[in-house]
């Protein structure tokens, strides 16, 4: 299921991630790998505040439907 639907609080194993090549790269660089853990910890209208690799990052919706979990 696409990130921006994992319940809020819950650790959750990304999958995969999609999109575009520089899209991907983009969220790699941010910590989004596959088999690495995020945690969602808010959800502000089209912003998605997660935790990744022990550090919190907002990503917008889109995005965020982008990485599988």
């Amino acid at each position: 299921m696409p990130l921006n639907f994992a319940t809020v609080g819950e650790e959750n194993i990304i999958k995969k991630v999609g999109g575009k090549p520089e899209v991907k790269k983009h969220l790699e660089n941010l910590g989004f790998v596959v088999g690495g853990t995020v945690t969602v910890i808010n959800s502000l209208g089209q912003n998605v505040i997660v935790n990744v690799k022990e550090t919190r990052v907002a990503i917008s919706s889109e995005m965020a439907q982008k990485i599988m979990v």
